[in-house]
C-alpha cells in the first residue's frame, strides 16, 4: 500500500494478520510508533531511541488486543519526537499530511495514526494521549478519537512519557467502526441508553475562537435534543490557564524523569524545541510541583462534583482548526499553549473524553468533545454513535 501522506515510519512495512473470525475481522489498523510490535524496533519518533533500546519480543497490550479480535496490523506510524508535541511535526521524519487539510498540521503526537485513518489507509489506529495527543489530531483531521479513563486500560508495551497522565487511545472515521473497536478495547458492550444530564462548559467555549463555538452550536443543540436536562457551568473556576499551567508543570517534570537516564547514557539528538522542553522540565523546582499537585487535587474534586453518574459535559476539542504547517517556533509555541488549555483536564483529572467530528470552520475540521465520570467510557461512545446516526 502506497504511503503518499508520510503516515508510516520509514523502512519495510510490518504486516500481521489478525485472528480469523474475530469481531474485528476484515478491519485493518496501524499503531503509533510508541507501541511495541514483536520483532520490530520501537522508534518513538527519534532515531536514537530505537538504536539504544532493544527490539521488543512481545506485542504491546493494545496491539495484541486488536490482533486477537481479528484486526490486521498494516504498519507503525510516525509520532512527534518521544511524543513531546501536539501539532504533529517531526524534524527527523517529517509531518504526516492531513488529508482533510493538506496545508495544515495533522495534530500530534499521534500524527501518523490520525493521518492514516483520515486518508483511508486503515480503518482504525492506535494513539496515545498524555496531554491531548489523540484528542487534538482527532479534531484537526475530522475523526472520532478517545482518551479513555486513566488507568482503565493496560499500557504494557507502550513507551511512556508522563506516567501519571499516559493513556492508550484510538481513532476511526465513522461512528459504527469507532463503536465496534471501542467495544473490543474496553471489553464491554456500547450502551444505547443515553445520559440524563448535559453540562455545557461555558468557559471552554469562551476560550475557543468565536467561529469554532458558532460552528459547533448545531451539534450542541442536537445533544440538547437527546438529553432533556441541560445546564451551563464553568468547568475550571480557577481558570483554564491555571489548570493548564499545572499540567505543564507536572507533565514535563515526569517526562524529564522518564528520559533522563537515556539522555545521560547516550546523548541523543533532539530537535531544538524538544530539547528545550526536556531541559525546562528538568529545571522545575519541587515548590512548583507541589503547587501543581494541589491544583490537580482541586481539579479532580471539581470534576467529581460536575460529573456524577448519568451526567456528561461538552466542550470544543480544540480552540481553533489545524494551524498551517511549518509555522515559526514562536507562533507554534503560542498555539501549543492554547491547545493545552482545552486539553489539560484529561491529564489532571483522568476523566474519559471522546472527540466527535462535528463540522468545519472555513473548510477545516473541528471536533466537539464529550466528557464523563471515571469508567463511563462506553457511555460516551454510545453518545457519539447516537450523534452519528
Amino acid at each position: 500500500m502506497a504511503d503518499d501522506i508520510n503516515a508510516f515510519v520509514p523502512g519495510p512495512r510490518v504486516h500481521i494478520e489478525g485472528r480469523p473470525d474475530g469481531p474485528l475481522s476484515g478491519l485493518t489498523f496501524a499503531a503509533k510508533d510508541l507501541f511495541d510490535v514483536a520483532g520490530q524496533p520501537t522508534g518513538g519518533g527519534n532515531p536514537d531511541w530505537a538504536r539504544s533500546n532493544p527490539v521488543p519480543t512481545r506485542h504491546a497490550w493494545a496491539v495484541q488486543r486488536l490482533l486477537d479480535a481479528g484486526a490486521t496490523l498494516i504498519g507503525k506510524t510516525i509520532t512527534d519526537e518521544v511524543s513531546l508535541g501536539i501539532v504533529g511535526e517531526n524534524a527527523f521524519y517529517g509531518t504526516p499530511i492531513n488529508n482533510r487539510a493538506p496545508d495544515r498540521v495533522p495534530g500530534g503526537s499521534s500524527s501518523g495514526s490520525a493521518a492514516a485513518v483520515a486518508a483511508g489507509l486503515c480503518d482504525t489506529a492506535l494513539g496515545t494521549d498524555t496531554g491531548g495527543s489523540v484528542r487534538v489530531p482527532a479534531s484537526f483531521c475530522g475523526l472520532y478519537g478517545i482518551r479513555p479513563t486513566y488507568g482503565r486500560l493496560p499500557v504494557t508495551g507502550m513507551m511512556p512519557q508522563a506516567p501519571s497522565s499516559d493513556t492508550t487511545g484510538w481513532f476511526a472515521r465513522d461512528g459504527a467502526t469507532f463503536a465496534k473497536v471501542s467495544s473490543v478495547m474496553l471489553g464491554e458492550a456500547i450502551p444505547t441508553i443515553l445520559p440524563r444530564r448535559l453540562i455545557i462548559a461555558v468557559d471552554a467555549f469562551a476560550f475557543a475562537d468565536p467561529e469554532v463555538g458558532e460552528a459547533l452550536r448545531p451539534m450542541v443543540e442536537r445533544l440538547r435534543s437527546f438529553i432533556g436536562d441541560v445546564r451551563e457551568e464553568v468547568m475550571a473556576p480557577a481558570g483554564l490557564t491555571q489548570w493548564a499551567r499545572a499540567q505543564r508543570t507536572l507533565q514535563p517534570s515526569e517526562a524529564w524523569l522518564t528520559f533522563k537516564d537515556w539522555i545521560d547514557r547516550d546523548n541523543p539528538r533532539f530537535a531544538f524545541n524538544v530539547a528545550r522542553n526536556i531541559i525546562l522540565g528538568s529545571m522545575i523546582p519541587e515548590s512548583e510541583r507541589g503547587w501543581a499537585r494541589l491544583v490537580r487535587r482541586e481539579a479532580r474534586g471539581r470534576m467529581r462534583y460536575l460529573l456524577p453518574t448519568g451526567t456528561i459535559l461538552c466542550l470544543p476539542t480544540t480552540p481553533f482548526p489545524a494551524p498551517r504547517r511549518g509555522e515559526p517556533l514562536s507562533v507554534a509555541s503560542e498555539q501549543r499553549d492554547c491547545l493545552l488549555c482545552l486539553c489539560c483536564h484529561g491529564g489532571l483529572t483522568g476523566v474519559p473524553q471522546v472527540s466527535i467530528p462535528s463540522t468545519t470552520v472555513d473548510g477545516l475540521p473541528v471536533g466537539l468533545s464529550i466528557v464523563g465520570s471515571h469508567g463511563c467510557d462506553a457511555t460516551l461512545i454510545g453518545v457519539g454513535r447516537a450523534l452519528a446516526g
